[in-house]
């Protein structure tokens, strides 16, 4: 782990003014603009009293995340640009914008993978009647992703930091410590990559089971295959964006775990590339509106036609074959 006895935090001015501007006012940019489309859908989710179905419950969740990160974002952000050595050195006034940037960020991981599983619930579960995802299950997930992110995102608050140590300091996020990133980063990293992988393979694989059934009984296929285009077209979007967003502050991390260089021997390259990372996750809130609200709404349509056809068509088919 990183230990930096040798390095002097003194606050020495290492910014250049042109480049936090050039730095800050992208990110303030990009901020604002999630902001504004993220509750563009809450206003217009809200306004459609559309959230009595548990999928648009979550839906409206990732934006209420999605909005945190911009704000908390827009937060560090200023920080950036009035006083940017805080940013390099550290300080306690960074602790609470980080802690709430990292938990909304953590919300929003859970809430796209709670989005994965209620697809693949979705269509799992569209031939029986046993289990329906009601509108209070949803409910609860949300406000368990809330609490967990929440309690992970603000333990940094409640004392793992390194404010008045430098054994352990993160060089590019201080003051929190490089052990805490590792433990938040790698697990959520990890299950944010595979449990969407796993959950929107398998609609993939059932759409098309079901299409090859249909297809020996003599019934139209074009639903299920329209169904399975649009699955697939939307769980590559969402990977994208999600490689694009999250991989370079994972390798920011990573690098954080791994360096042993001071502060000032990293400047400028090392810290606009962590800037970047910061629009990059900023990006992730802009993009999650277009993909879960434009293309979730026409790939909602086809899953509930396929759940009022499937039942009849199975049983018509086994009856014939009887």
């Amino acid at each position: 782990m990183n230990g930096y006895s040798n390095c002097s935090a003194n606050h020495t001015k290492i910014w250049n003014h042109y480049l936090v501007l050039a730095l800050g006012i992208p990110q303030l940019t990009i901020n604002v603009a999630s902001v504004i489309f993220n509750c563009t859908v809450i206003f217009t989710r809200m306004a459609m009293k559309d959230l009595h179905k548990p999928i648009s419950i979550l839906f409206c969740n990732l934006a209420f995340s999605d909005l945190f990160t911009s704000f908390s974002g827009f937060w560090i952000t200023l920080l950036f640009i009035t006083n940017p050595d805080i940013t390099i050195f550290g300080s306690k006034d960074m602790l609470a914008p980080y802690a709430l940037y990292t938990s909304s960020i953590l919300s929003t991981i859970y809430n796209l993978i709670s989005i994965g599983i209620e697809r693949y619930l979705a269509v799992a579960e569209s031939m029986r009647t046993r289990f329906r995802l009601a509108r209070s299950h949803s409910i609860a997930v949300v406000l368990i992703n809330w609490v967990l992110a929440f309690f992970l995102g603000c333990l940094p608050l409640m004392g793992w930091n390194c404010l008045h140590t430098e054994k352990n300091i993160s060089v590019l996020y201080s003051p929190f410590c490089v052990n805490y990133l590792i433990f938040i980063t790698i697990p959520n990293v990890v299950v944010a990559f595979i449990i969407p992988l796993f959950t929107y393979l398998r609609i993939i694989i059932i759409l098309r089971k079901r299409k090859l059934r249909m297809k020996a009984c003599g019934q139209a296929t074009g639903t299920y295959k329209s169904a399975e285009i649009q699955v697939a077209r939307t769980s590559t979007c969402i990977w994208l964006l999600a490689l694009i967003s999250y991989a370079p502050f994972f390798a920011g991390v990573i690098f954080d775990a791994t360096n042993q260089q001071c502060h000032v021997d990293l400047y400028p390259g090392v810290y606009i590339f962590r800037n970047c990372t910061a629009m990059l996750i900023t990006m992730n809130c802009l993009g999650n509106p277009i993909i879960y609200t434009l293309k979730a709404k026409t790939l909602g349509a086809k899953l509930k036609d396929l759940k009022r056809l499937t039942t009849n068509r199975i049983r018509a088919c086994t009856i014939e074959n009887i």
